[in-house]
């Protein structure tokens, strides 16, 4: 079997950049392995012996507490799916057209969407006049597109797109298409896009990370319980057990509620079911996202 060495490494210089990398990858992946082995922790164990990589005692006490709550969870993980991948299609389809348009020389106003995206990135309109716009212009007050809405567009995301299309997509490539009677649209969905597919995997990626990872704009504009997405509802969870903490400290009544309830393990399982499940969809991107990020390196 032929080993991977595409840098030429030799001898113990390979063995030592294999070693390197491994001993980098494993630190990467360590915090995560370490939270999912203090989430199956008894609290207990946590309480006298503290965090152990190998704990005294194995437990489900965490998951079986939150999986008392499998109704608001299971909801929050369709509201939180829905907003994935809708707010994704919708922002990649937004940033792939804008920096297409903007790429062009063909296009009369490229200067001026160009300044547009740009300006945005230096100045912001601040919290209040986004929210005056979201609730009372937009009228997206509990509403699910509040939470697809204020992500779909980014700057710097269409700016990436634009250096995209300006050094993969070759003009002769569209001029000959235009000569054999092809509209713009027609180009850019059977020709550019498939040239693109690095570049708005990336974007995509990004884009579902931030929307995932969303739990702000929720607070600020939701307050129906069946639109609330997971990570807000993970947080309120996790505030809750602090709150109860809190109280049973106080009130010695309360010490048997206190005891019933894991609190640090069921934390460490709150971002494992958090976490989980959009690591798992990272090797999907992985390919796309390597080649999407080097390809603007690549100087002519």
């Amino acid at each position: 079997m032929r080993n991977y060495n595409p840098y030429g490494f030799t001898g113990k210089t390979s063995i030592f950049m294999h070693i390197l990398l491994s001993s980098f990858a494993f630190l990467c992946i360590f915090p995560f392995i370490y939270v999912i082995i203090i989430s199956l922790t008894s609290e207990q164990s946590l309480a006298v012996h503290g965090y152990s990589i190998i704990p005294k005692e194995w437990s489900l006490d965490a998951y079986r507490y939150l999986w008392t709550m499998k109704e608001q969870l299971l909801r929050a993980y369709g509201v939180t799916i829905f907003v994935t991948v809708v707010g994704t299609l919708i922002s990649v389809s937004i940033i792939a057209l804008y920096g297409y348009a903007i790429s062009r020389k063909q296009f009369m106003y490229r200067k001026q969407f160009t300044f547009l995206a740009f300006f945005t990135m230096l100045f912001s309109g601040g919290m209040v006049p986004f929210y005056i716009v979201v609730t009372q212009f937009l009228g997206l007050k509990n509403s699910v597109w509040a939470l697809i809405l204020p992500l779909a567009v980014n700057a710097f995301y269409i700016i990436i797109m634009r250096t995209f299309f300006q050094r993969s997509v070759p003009e002769p490539i569209l001029e000959s298409a235009r000569i054999d009677g092809a509209g713009e649209f027609r180009i850019f969905f059977q020709i550019v896009l498939p040239l693109a597919i690095p570049a708005i995997a990336t974007i995509a990626l990004f884009s579902t990370l931030a929307y995932w990872n969303d739990w702000f704009n929720a607070l600020l504009f939701i307050d129906n319980p069946n639109l609330v997405p997971l990570q807000s509802l993970l947080m309120k969870i996790e505030n809750n057990l602090d709150f109860i903490r809190q109280n049973a400290m106080i009130s010695s009544q309360d010490s048997a509620l206190l005891n019933s309830i894991p609190q640090d393990s069921a934390k460490m399982a709150i971002v494992v079911i958090a976490t989980l499940p959009i690591a798992l969809s990272y090797p999907f991107f992985q390919k796309y996202f390597v080649k999407g990020l080097t390809i603007g390196g690549v100087k002519e």
